[in-house]
């Protein structure tokens, strides 16, 4: 587990220069975006038919918390949503065709300075995953869950999407209070967070060998 958390710190600080910085649109949505399409490394998941298993609140969010490095994050709230688009906006939305689930966590580190939420959508195959993928690069992206701050859209915001089969999820992490666009030495580091949330598509590995 610590070596591959140091792989994914790694990944987020070196990889900078892969994230597509968005802007504006007529919902909220990340500034900085690193969306990754599916891989045949989730060939035995890459159907719904190859993995009928309905994903559980239990199964994704068992923890109360969820670290990397010295960072901590507090879940805060978990939902099951039947209708997948009451969960996206926009081209995402119009991608959730054939969804059956969505579920949606919210966290907090615990000194209230960054929130974060994780989400996953159960859809029919590895092409719809890839297509929802597309979707969250384009005129589209996820809502905040209920209670999330006021700072949901926050331009400082990162987010991570990833196609893990016919599975799709999405991290994204943003300072509760952001600070002055000319004030950056105010704003909290996002590295660890992101990693931290990101860190919970680690379960979708048992569903490999199961």
């Amino acid at each position: 587990m610590r070596m591959w958390i140091a792989a994914a710190v790694l990944a987020v600080v070196a990889g900078g220069g892969a994230y597509l910085w968005l802007g504006g649109g007529p919902g909220p949505r990340a500034a900085v975006l690193r969306a990754e399409p599916g891989t045949a490394h989730y060939a035995p998941i890459a159907t719904r038919a190859l993995d009928p298993r309905p994903l559980t609140v239990a199964e994704l969010f068992a923890r109360p918390t969820v670290s990397a490095g010295t960072t901590r994050l507090a879940l805060k709230g978990t939902e099951e949503l039947a209708d997948c688009a009451e969960a996206a906006w926009g081209s995402a939305r119009d991608a959730l065709g054939g969804c059956t689930q969505a579920l949606r966590a919210r966290y907090e580190t615990e000194d209230g300075e960054v929130w974060g939420q994780f989400l996953i959508f159960n859809l029919a195959d590895s092409a719809a995953a890839d297509r929802l993928v597309t979707a969250l690069e384009g005129e589209g992206f996820v809502l905040p869950a209920p209670g999330t701050p006021a700072g949901s859209g926050d331009p400082q915001g990162w987010a991570q999407v990833r196609a893990l089969g016919h599975l799709v999820t999405v991290s994204w992490v943003a300072p509760t209070a952001p600070a002055a666009q000319d004030a950056p030495e105010g704003r909290p580091d996002l590295t660890y967070p992101q990693v931290a949330l990101d860190g919970l598509s680690l379960v979708i590995q048992r569903r490999l060998v199961s």
